[in-house]
């Protein structure tokens, strides 16, 4: 979520879950939409914060990485198990925690046990003064069609957040490679405010592996409108500017007025629950009836939802069209998931469902949410996604 800025009834492990939370929604929604969702309330929230500790190779230090707040994770579904990659903050970095990604594992999809140390964290290397003392936060993951896993993540120094990419083969060991835009258009956006890279994926056994759409992959990215970007080999990203006679949005922070501005292809609306921003969710889907993205959005009551509360985050959707990621083809008109339990609603940061994990397992959907960054949450769905 944006930094310091500011499912029918049916049975599933021994609980009775009725499957009618979300709000009615367009007619057209049930034809393309993921829907609907129901919080699994008997385990929920399925991690808080932990007693893992490490050697910290900055501060030299033993460090208890994960005591103070975990949310916002990243799912892989491999041989059979779930895995949980997760952003957990500790007491004594600045200005709010150092940020870590730590790793869990699930046999059920529900019940994880996590590894001691983290995986991905800031060290003295060469990307250190992008990631301390804020740290590695909000992962997302994808496999490409030869098994490695591609992780995109917020690079936090205490001041910007940059978009940045690791690699990994099996999940514990991360090779970091930086800014995703460092070689975009000569860098004009290395030092742009950037986060949340949510890459196109056709979900292959509940699994998001990347696709390449007229050529190239493609990743919606942003968190206060939604923007897109194309790449070759899912580390080095081209953002995608404006064509002539397009109007101009507000500057990206960080790039100058006068230069070319991104394309939005999601903004904000006016009167609705995604009011104040929006940010990209889980690795989008690519489906028959087009691309389907889960993203998050903030509110404000003044000009949005007023049934909902002042920068409460809620969870929508879109359908882009499957042959041009840009053209926007439907849109939810009600937010699907909102934060309306204790451990949702009270919080580091109050009033949060951020939603972005994403799997199928054993023939049911799991999205898995940070609450109120503070615990980590899931909740199911039947398999209904219309192809």
């Amino acid at each position: 979520m944006r930094n310091r800025i500011t499912l029918s009834f049916f049975l599933f492990a021994g609980v009775f879950v009725a499957c009618k939370q979300s709000p009615k929604t367009n007619s057209s929604d049930e034809d393309w939409a993921l829907l609907p969702f129901i919080k699994i309330d008997s385990v929920n929230p399925i991690l808080k914060p932990g007693t893992g500790s490490f050697t910290d190779p900055i501060l030299k230090k033993t460090v208890y990485w994960e005591e103070k707040d975990v949310f916002n994770p990243a799912i892989v579904n491999r041989d059979g198990k779930v895995y949980m990659l997760y952003r957990a903050q500790d007491k004594i970095g600045k200005p709010a925690g150092t940020s870590r990604i730590g790793l869990a594992v699930s046999s059920d999809a529900m019940h994880f046990t996590r590894m001691p140390q983290p995986v991905l964290y800031p060290d003295n290397d060469s990307l250190k003064r992008f990631e301390w003392e804020g740290g590695c936060e909000d992962p997302r993951v994808v496999q490409d069609d030869k098994g490695t896993y591609y992780m995109t993540y917020t690079a936090y120094d205490g001041d910007k957040a940059r978009l940045f990419v690791a690699t990994s083969t099996d999940l514990v060991r991360w090779q970091k490679h930086g800014n995703a835009f460092a070689k975009a258009y000569g860098g004009k956006y290395a030092n742009a405010w950037s986060k949340s890279g949510s890459i196109v994926s056709d979900y292959k056994n509940g699994e998001p592996v990347a696709v390449k759409i007229n050529g190239k992959y493609w990743m919606y990215w942003g968190d206060k409108d939604i923007w897109v970007a194309t790449s070759d080999d899912l580390i080095n990203w081209t953002p995608v500017e404006m064509q002539p006679g397009e109007k101009a949005p507000v500057p990206l922070v960080g790039v100058a007025a006068n230069v070319p501005q991104l394309r939005i292809v999601l903004p904000t609306r006016r009167g609705k629950f995604d009011s104040d921003l929006v940010e990209s969710g889980p690795p989008a889907m690519l489906t028959d009836r087009g691309i389907l993205l889960i993203y998050n959005s903030g509110n404000d009551p003044a000009t949005g939802d007023k049934t909902l509360g002042k920068d409460s985050y809620a969870a929508g959707q879109a359908l882009f069209d499957k042959n041009d990621p840009t053209k926007i083809l439907q849109r939810m008109d009600h937010w699907f998931m909102k934060p309306d339990k204790p451990y949702e609603i009270t919080g580091q940061v109050n009033q949060v469902c951020f939603l972005e994990g994403l799997t199928r397992f054993k023939n049911k959907w799991y999205v898995y949410y940070g609450t109120a960054d503070s615990k980590i949450a899931v909740a199911v769905c039947a398999d209904s996604l219309k192809k």
